[in-house]
Parts: structure tokens; sequence; C-alpha cells
């Protein structure tokens, strides 16, 4: 029976990434709801932060998966995965120690926000000049 639960768990944290220690900030994707566009997870996982919803239509125009269904990659650096672009090569290990998966949408939307509140914005300087454009920082 345990091997069973455990193999429930793997399986399932495969498609949609673990919480680690984040749970109490983690929101699983369109569970008991109607699905989601990856916009709409976005700005709903980022309420609380919504620059991150900027950064994320600059970074990939809302862009998870490409047309094959496999996760993006950067255009310039091959490194940086998914809807809000992470480095592999910086932060896959820390990620993963976290107990986040990059690759799946809400791991990358959840090492983002970890990654925001330590260090703000900066991870995202390449592409300031678009999200510097939003309503949010041209009110300033």
């Amino acid at each position: 029976m345990i091997e069973l639960i455990t193999g429930v768990v793997v399986l399932a944290s495969t498609f949609y990434g673990t919480a680690g220690a984040h749970a109490d900030s983690y929101k699983p994707f369109a569970v008991g709801k109607t699905p989601m566009t990856i916009e709409e997870r976005v700005r709903e996982f980022y309420t609380d932060a919504p620059v991150l919803s900027d950064i994320a239509f600059c970074e990939s125009s809302f862009r998870h998966f490409d047309k094959s269904g496999r996760v993006i990659r950067g255009k310039v650096n091959k490194g940086d995965v998914g809807v809000m672009q992470i480095n592999e090569y910086y932060h896959k290990e820390k990620a993963e120690t976290l107990g986040m998966d990059i690759k799946t949408l809400d791991g990358n939307l959840l090492y983002a926000k970890y990654l925001y509140d330590k260090e703000g914005v900066s991870p995202w300087g390449s592409s300031a000049k678009c999200w510097q454009k939003s309503e949010r920082f041209a009110k300033k």
C-alpha cells in the first residue's frame, strides 16, 4: 500500500512539481476549477506581486510550452526555461533543494516568486525595458 501511495505522489509531482518547503504559498494549477490559460494562471499566481505578471509577458509572452508541448527555452540563452525564463545553470540546483521543478509551470512560477522575494526584479533586468513600460511603472 505504501508503495502505491508513493508511486502516485511521485507521478503527480512529475506533472505538477512539488511544493517543497513552500507548501503554504503553493496554489495547484486549475485543480477543482475550470482550466485556465497560462496567462490567467500567471496573473492569479502573482496577485500579490503583479510586476511578475508583466515580467512573464516580456520574458515569454505567457508561454510555458512550445507547439510540440516541450517547455520553452530562451532564444538568446537556451538555459532559460519556461514562462519566467529561469536559468537552469544558476537556479536549477537551488530550485530542486527547495522541492521545485522549474520545468513545470507551477514550479517555474513558484521559484520565480522565491527569487523575487530574495532579489526583487533584478534577475529579470535584461527585459526591464519591456516590463517597465507597464502601467505600474508609468504611474510613478
